[in-house]
């Protein structure tokens, strides 16, 4: 099957769509996406690509340095992800980097021993060893999420952000997690699913050998943040993307109106995180 570029296709469509797409079109998509992304955020304005946390109801926000206050629904799902781990001094694997950002906060806030970034885009590596080269301790590799690149016992945490929903197969990708952790090494995951999908996900985690210590429906905390960070990122937009690819962006950012912030306003899409040991 030819890849062909999507701006010859329904982007739209594509972007509601993308993990109904036939399989040997998601990885080149993904890669084409994130091609684009680099070059019209050169200066990496957006560091972050998933779609936030806000606690609820008054709950403890972390603290932030003040030039990370900009990023702080995007850092705070990646802080509601790690933050009950002890990562101080840990060698830690985050499958799905995409723009680095979340590794750079986790790196600088919670100080692991070291912190590995994987991602399949060439692009997207290429931009993070050149933007985020003075953390101390963090790295950026290419690689398959369903054939990582490092020996049985590598880590001690893997975190995977808005990446496992996507992937050609995902059965693949919990046995390499579960080969590549230490023993009592853990998985922290967060995505979004359709409820109907919800339980052959947990079905998958167990059959690899895994066991699910914790998970938390974090939907409405998922729409809270969009609802506050919708303006930012449609700025955003606006200032970095062609204007025949707005709309696609604002889809793929979840902004207040779009069909992807109506899914999970809506519950079409629920959002989970997990905490899965081995």
């Amino acid at each position: 099957m030819k890849f062909k570029s999507p701006e010859n296709l329904q982007m739209l469509e594509i972007v509601e769509k993308y993990a109904e797409l036939p399989k040997p079109l998601r990885k080149p998509l993904w890669q084409w996406w994130h091609k684009r992304m680099n070059k019209y955020d050169s200066g990496n304005i957006a560091n972050f690509l998933n779609y936030g946390f806000e606690p609820l109801n008054g709950s403890e926000r972390p603290q932030l340095q003040e030039h990370d206050e900009t990023d702080r629904y995007c850092i705070q799902l990646y802080d509601h992800v790690v933050k009950s781990a002890d990562l101080d001094s840990k060698n830690v694997l985050e499958v799905g980097a995409g723009r680095g950002g979340g590794a750079s906060y986790i790196t600088r806030y919670f100080k692991p021993k070291s912190y590995t970034g994987l991602d399949i885009s060439k692009s997207s590596i290429e931009f993070c060893n050149n933007h985020y080269r003075k953390v101390d301790g963090l790295k950026f590799i290419c690689g398959n999420a369903e054939k990582l690149p490092f020996p049985n016992h590598s880590f001690d945490f893997v975190v995977n952000v808005e990446s496992a929903r996507c992937y050609n197969d995902q059965r693949a990708f919990f046995n390499e997690v579960y080969r590549v952790l230490k023993p009592e090494g853990k998985l922290l995951l967060a995505d979004m699913i359709y409820p109907a999908e919800i339980e052959g996900f947990r079905s998958l985690i167990k059959e690899s050998g895994f066991k699910i210590t914790q998970e938390t429906d974090i939907s409405r905390n998922v729409v809270l943040a969009l609802d506050k960070d919708s303006e930012r990122r449609e700025n955003l937009i606006d200032g970095k993307i062609p204007r025949y690819l707005q709309n696609s962006f604002k889809v793929f950012a979840g902004t207040i109106g779009t069909s992807r912030y109506n899914n999970f306003a809506t519950g079409v899409f629920q959002y989970y995180s997990f905490i899965i040991e081995k």
